[in-house]
């Protein structure tokens, strides 16, 4: 496969705003790992810079969990430490800050965060990358989706699938082609179809087959990684379509390499991140 144009670097002229700037809405106090790994694999992916929004008394934690170079911005936060729907106003006032916005890992059921995030899906001027507890959230009312014209591409497993469509996990693991096209045609968007032999579509009939990748991938944390290389290449100004065909590809790409090293039997997320720049390396620009 070979490197998209935006992703070549072959401009001398440019600065880390030129790259796009990542907004990741993700984590909760059990689950702020899915926050880090969505905003690292990101800022490996080639955005100029990522931004992890989260509860605010869990911003020190994070601190310690994400490299140096990914930001913070503490949220105001539920009575169960989770994003609280008053959060909105305040990445409402700062929007213009950010190119891309990436929801949902670990974010929880929280009812008020669910809200916060339907209200994000809802009135995102920028595009929008929506993954584990924000298709959770959109479940309830897919037709949030049509509320905007911008950009979105979700990232379902065929579980979370079944609960946005209302059909079998069989019925979809027998019609993967079919139930995404459906899907993205309805609703306008890119989506990502995730198993074996990921399958993406999007509203204006193009459709890829990802056969990269293997079953040792099948770990937590996997998807919160393709999240973010997902959310850095529409940052740099890939179509939804595009970052979500090569961001499956890119994920794996990098998962071959880390089952290589490691056995797929002692894959972690982590070792996806830390091959992704293997995987640009060997791409022709």
């Amino acid at each position: 496969m070979r490197l998209p144009t935006q992703l070549s670097r072959t401009k001398n002229k440019v600065h880390k705003n030129s790259f796009g700037h990542v907004l990741v809405l993700a984590g909760s106090p059990r689950m702020l790992g899915a926050a880090a790994l969505t905003g690292g694999a990101a800022l490996r992916s080639g955005c100029g810079m990522a931004t992890i929004g989260i509860p605010r008394e869990l911003n020190s934690v994070i601190q310690k969990k994400i490299p140096n170079e990914i930001m913070t911005l503490p949220l105001p936060q539920t009575k169960e430490g989770t994003i609280a729907l008053s959060a909105f106003r305040q990445i409402q006032n700062s929007i213009d800050k950010y190119t891309v916005i990436a929801i949902g890992p670990g974010l929880s059921l929280n009812t008020q965060t669910q809200k916060f995030i339907c209200k994000i899906i809802e009135k995102s001027p920028i595009p929008i990358i929506i993954d584990a507890d924000a298709l959770n959230a959109l479940s309830q009312k897919p037709d949030k989706l049509l509320q905007s014209k911008t950009s979105k591409v979700l990232t379902p497993h065929p579980g979370e699938m079944s609960r946005l469509t209302k059909l079998s996990k069989k019925y979809i693991e027998e019609n993967r082609k079919k139930v995404a096209m459906d899907f993205a045609k309805k609703y306008h968007c890119a989506l990502l179809l995730k198993g074996h032999h990921t399958f993406v579509a999007d509203h204006r009939g193009n459709t890829y087959l990802n056969k990269t990748g293997n079953n040792g991938m099948a770990t937590a944390g996997s998807g919160d990684v393709l999240t973010g290389i997902i959310a850095a290449l529409l940052a740099q100004n890939l179509t939804a379509f595009e970052a979500a065909k090569y961001g499956a590809y890119l994920h794996g790409t990098a998962g071959d390499i880390a089952a290589k090293k490691k056995g797929k039997l002692s894959l972690i997320a982590s070792d996806i991140t830390d091959h992704i720049s293997d995987v640009f390396k060997t791409l022709p620009s």
